[in-house]
């Protein structure tokens, strides 16, 4: 009698704890224990090519965005009908095409990739950019077709899909990144659009000088040479997108994806052993399915996840810091020669001869280089060095504050500076501390910030949201700079447009503040979502 008592009693914590394995709880704990694996794992190989392979698309993005600087004034000696330079629509569409493009494509592949997944869609937007670029390269002249409407409708579609790099590549390196090295990875992602802008103004001298005696020995405006030279410098665009294609292709699924949006906490479990040692997520087809019941991705949820301010204010924050930033970012890195030009930096003079060309061509591409290597690469890099000590909120501060500084003294004290040689070179040395602020400063955050702050579910479509208000920010700027730079006489709006700058720099001190300290903070923590009870039970088999 007593030993079937014991047997009995055994039987029933033995079926007490299958319920338990089984119990949300359980599927709960579990869950904290894979994320926090992520959230704890040492630095290795794996997180090594995940930075490489988005560093590479982040490098191919600004490279065929700000190549366009150089290639415009090449385009005006080609095509330009008045003055051998486009005219102000002309201009205007080539630059603001792409901005428009990237508005669509980080809203668009924002939302597809919280849908569809980070590995879907990854690849993607890559195909899209290298066939975008190629076609421009191959862009020519009919009698029913412009040559610049071609290359504007070919610089939006490659928009579009540089547009869907930077949610994807925000949320991979994310999501895979250890708490305590994540803001340092992500830097590091983004600190290849530094070095492709001088990749582009580099491009630019070698193809120029490459054609020095062709474009010297033909008759002004030297326009066979030249043709060939804008062709080359954005078409060798296409060449690191199709080297990164392939690994943007066979990355693996996120865990967090795996686990909070197709709620399958086995697969996600297997991944994250399996990723953080092979590099490899390893899919069993025939496995059973056991999805778990929590929190899906609607729009009632989504209404409901941001009508309460403290997630409200957040967007707000990352949206509109974005926004003010990009005015000045695109305002200055699309115009740059123009502004170089304005202030007679290494100007050739106005004969109309081919040596002039060649100088023009010349001196653009060092201009661009130097604003390059002074400020910058070396703004991304301090940032990379101090992210995840000092935090994300008090580089954007400095760096807002910095910004607004400069600008209005580039502004106000612009016709005392452009006196004298001297006073030129300090202009100079004054926008190069503009870029350095820019990247040690909200350049960098409005990246990084978005990347965390938001749950898994709409992690991307936040982010999206918040790189697409960025990207009207920087349209807003193109048209605005277009209409306004040559009121008064050819760049004499030069020194209001650098006071406008300065007002939107202070507004992003203010937007700046809605946001939290995101240093050394796991993502579930940054989400305001209390993870205790995150997984209600097991939902159902497949």
């Amino acid at each position: 009698m007593a030993s079937h008592t014991q047997a009995e009693q055994q039987s029933s914590h033995e079926s007490y704890g299958e319920k338990l394995q089984s119990s949300g709880a359980a599927l709960d704990e579990r869950r904290r224990a894979a994320l926090a694996e992520i959230d704890n794992a040492p630095f290795s190989w794996f997180h090594v090519k995940v930075c490489l392979v988005a560093s590479v698309g982040f490098f191919t993005d600004a490279y065929d965005i700000f190549a366009i600087n150089i290639a415009a004034t090449m385009l005006g000696y080609v095509y330009g009908h008045t003055g051998n330079q486009l005219n102000t629509n002309q201009s205007l569409g080539i630059k603001v095409a792409t901005p428009v493009g990237n508005l669509v494509g980080q809203l668009l592949f924002g939302w597809l990739a919280d849908i569809l997944g980070r590995k879907r869609m990854y690849g993607v937007e890559l195909m899209i950019m290298i066939i975008a670029t190629f076609g421009q390269a191959l862009a020519g002249q009919a009698p029913a077709v412009s040559v610049i409407g071609v290359i504007v409708v070919w610089r939006f579609i490659m928009g579009v899909g540089i547009g869907g790099d930077y949610p994807l590549s925000a949320i991979i390196s994310s999501e895979f990144a250890a708490t305590r090295s994540r803001g340092r990875l992500m830097t590091a992602v983004f600190a290849a659009q530094g070095w492709g802008q001088f990749a582009a103004a580099l491009v630019g001298l070698i193809v120029v000088a490459a054609y020095k005696d062709a474009i010297l020995k033909a008759p002004f405006p030297a326009v066979v040479p030249v043709d060939y030279t804008w062709r080359l410098l954005i078409g060798l665009g296409c060449i690191p997108g199709v080297i990164a294609l392939y690994f943007r292709l066979t990355i693996p699924e996120t865990p967090r994806f795996t686990m909070d949006i197709e709620r399958n906490i086995q697969q996600a479990a297997a991944d994250i052993d399996n990723v953080l040692t092979t590099g490899k997520s390893v899919a069993d087809e025939d496995a059973i399915v056991h999805r778990v019941k929590a929190r899906k991705a609607s729009r009632r949820d989504f209404a409901a996840y941001f009508s309460k301010w403290k997630n409200l204010k957040v967007l707000i924050g990352t949206s509109y810091s974005w926004f003010a930033l990009d005015i000045a970012f695109y305002g200055l890195g699309l115009n740059s020669s123009i502004i170089l030009t304005a202030i007679n930096f290494g100007s050739p003079g106005t004969s109309a001869t081919s040596h002039t060309v060649y100088e023009t061509l010349y001196n653009i591409c060092v201009g661009n280089l130097i604003l390059s290597v002074a400020g910058l690469i070396p703004g991304y890099w301090a940032s990379f060095l101090v992210i995840d000590r000092w935090g994300r909120k008090p580089i954007q501060l400095m760096g807002f504050i910095a910004l607004t500084i400069l600008f209005v003294i580039m502004g106000f004290a612009y016709d005392k500076l452009n006196e004298s040689a001297g006073g030129t070179k300090a202009f100079v040395f004054l926008y190069c501390l503009t870029n350095f602020f820019q990247n040690f400063g909200p350049n960098t955050t409005t990246f990084v910030i978005p990347g965390e702050v938001f749950p898994t579910r709409y992690r991307s479509t936040a982010n999206g949201i918040s790189a697409a208000s960025g990207k009207l920010g920087a349209v807003i700027s193109q048209v605005g700079f277009a209409t306004l730079v040559n009121i008064g006489g050819k760049n004499a709006f030069v020194k209001h447009i650098m006071e406008i700058f300065a007002l939107f720099m202070l507004t992003g001190v203010f937007s700046t503040l809605l946001l939290p300290e995101t240093k050394q903070r796991s993502l579930e923590d940054l989400s305001n979502e209390d993870q205790v009870g995150y997984v209600e039970g097991p939902a159902r088999s497949e």
